[in-house]
């Protein structure tokens, strides 16, 4: 086969994984330069691409867990846990027992259940979000200064 083919193919996964930085494409451009080099020593199309396969699969499945620990260290903290500790104002009275509760956070509306079941936070009161349950927010009533 054509070198310039393996060449190609290389740049392409090079400008995917330039283009996604997600660890996707590189191993197959390591696959794609072992198979150009091959082809500029020989004409054996199943070789070449027999290379591409081998050292492309050799990559990803040896090297990847490496490289995501290495480029993957920080745990980005997501939206939901960014509102443990937060206040909030409730909008509709929380009851555990009617199943009902609304707070509002930043402008955001979300379902709320109260710590405690037997406790009843009235509407207008201030909250701080305790935990989350799914997509409820547990809160619990916070004394106004």
């Amino acid at each position: 086969m054509n070198s310039s083919y393996w060449l190609i193919a290389l740049a392409v996964f090079l400008v995917i994984e330039i283009a996604t930085l997600g660890l996707t494409t590189i191993w197959f451009a390591g696959g794609a330069l072992i198979a150009f080099l091959l082809s500029l020593v020989t004409d054996n199309f199943i070789l070449e691409f027999s290379a591409f396969i081998i050292v492309s699969l050799v990559l990803l499945f040896f090297t990847r867990p490496i490289a995501q620990r290495f480029f993957n260290k920080q745990r980005v903290k997501t939206n939901y846990e960014s509102l443990i500790g937060r206040h909030g104002k409730v909008i509709e009275k929380v009851d555990n027992f009617n199943n009902s509760g609304q707070v509002t956070i930043n402008g955001q509306e979300w379902t709320a259940r109260a710590l405690n079941n037997q406790n009843i936070i009235e509407q207008g009161k201030r909250v701080i979000i305790k935990d989350i349950a799914g997509v409820k927010l547990i809160v619990e009533e916070v004394e106004d200064l």
